[in-house]
């Protein structure tokens, strides 16, 4: 199995992921996917969408052996959430 190196720095990954992601990719996806993850390939800007992030990029790989994967949850800031959380009120 080959390991995939990264070819940028955190820095410019995540400026690249979020560029692309606003200016390309989240007209596509907001509509109807609230919550679900958005893999990008910050080299070609192909994407794919799936409530699991292993099945997108997974779906992306196949396409893309060699993508620099970004990962962007559909209308939140965070993939993911640690630590406990309020419950909200009625």
């Amino acid at each position: 199995m080959t390991v995939r190196q990264p070819r940028y720095s955190k820095e410019e990954f995540a400026r690249r992921g979020d560029e692309i992601y606003e200016s390309q990719v989240r007209s596509q996806v907001e509509e109807g996917n609230h919550g679900k993850i958005v893999a990008i390939d910050i080299e070609t800007g192909a994407f794919e969408v799936d409530e699991s992030e292993v099945a997108a990029c997974n779906r992306l790989e196949a396409r893309y052996p060699d993508a620099q994967i970004w990962i962007i949850r559909v209308g939140s800031r965070h993939v993911r959430r640690f630590g406990g959380r309020t419950k909200k009120s009625v």
